[in-house]
């Protein structure tokens, strides 16, 4: 940071180049998020503010915060919190960072609770693997009459996911418990999302460093073959339903015939892949098989 006196546009230039020196795809992007902490001001505003002056103490505290950026630390785990579906969850060193690819998670659970809202009974969901309470957080935001209960062995992880929902308001209707997935759940559930750790555990120390260093291994190991949490999520599954309830997941790339099959062999049915906004298979979905109407093999959305 410079030694003299500074505004704020020339500042934020010299940030964003060297973001973009430390090899930071979002640089601009960053600069901005991150000196819009540092000033208290929102992002949006620094453009109309370029003429300001920036105090020492002030660029001190940028260079803090642009310094741990360089070194790819993510502007998640900077400033605290990351932004999904429109709210702002709260991170910690327990929880996985939630990114933009889980929304089809979301998406894809709004469609089934659209055609069972105007049911008399609230609707239950289970958020397994729950994190940051992103996932249950926000679909009980989106379905006034739903309750749901979050699980995670990380005490850390559901004491963030309890501050989450009652931050969102929707903490009266939200429960967390710590267990293993759904293992310890009482049957009744019309809904069961998850994003469980999926990736193989000798790809891991190939991840960017970015998702290796700062997301917690729990989160990300799913097993030798990727696909552990997929065999305890599939064992409890039609436990758990009702009929017609539905289970949708999160996948990694190539694992949706290989979840999709494990879900047939525990007995689920209506078998569908959802694509995310790239084209990527992105969730595997999956309903009790107790409920009138049954599909052959597996389907996808854009086909």
């Amino acid at each position: 940071m410079p030694d003299g006196p500074v505004r704020l546009g020339p500042l934020l230039r010299q940030v964003r180049d060297r973001l973009t020196e430390a090899g930071i795809a979002e640089a601009e992007t960053d600069a901005r998020l991150l000196v819009g902490a540092a000033l208290d001001t929102p992002p949006l505003r620094l453009a109309l503010e370029a003429d300001r002056p920036v105090t020492r103490a002030e660029c001190t505290r940028i260079e803090e915060l642009i310094s741990r950026r360089a070194a790819r630390e993510p502007v998640g785990r900077i400033l605290g919190t990351r932004e999904f579906w429109g709210h702002a969850f709260r991170l910690s060193p327990d929880t996985l960072e939630p990114r933009p690819d889980t929304e089809t998670v979301v998406e894809a659970a709004l469609g089934f609770l659209d055609e069972v809202a105007r049911r008399a009974d609230p609707l239950r969901i289970a958020d397994l693997g729950t994190g940051t309470g992103a996932l249950l957080v926000t679909l009980l935001s989106e379905c006034p009459q739903a309750m749901g209960v979050g699980t995670d062995v990380s005490v850390g992880a559901l004491a963030m996911a309890r501050r989450n929902a009652d931050a969102a308001g929707v903490g009266d209707r939200a429960a967390f418990a710590a267990m293993n997935y759904g293992d310890a759940l009482v049957p009744g559930l019309d809904l069961v999302v998850s994003n469980p750790p999926y990736i193989a555990s000798g790809e891991i120390a190939g991840l960017d460093r970015e998702v290796r260093d700062h997301d917690p291994s729990r989160a990300l190991d799913g097993g030798a073959d990727g696909l552990d949490a997929y065999r305890a999520i599939a064992a409890d599954a039609s436990r758990l339903l009702t009929p017609g309830g539905r289970l949708f997941v999160e996948i990694g790339s190539g694992q949706a015939a290989d979840v999709a099959a494990l879900f047939a062999q525990a007995g689920l049915d209506g078998l569908f892949v959802h694509r995310d906004l790239a084209g990527h298979d992105r969730v595997v979905a999956a309903q009790h098989p107790d409920c009138g109407k049954r599909t052959a093999g597996i389907q996808q959305n854009g086909n």
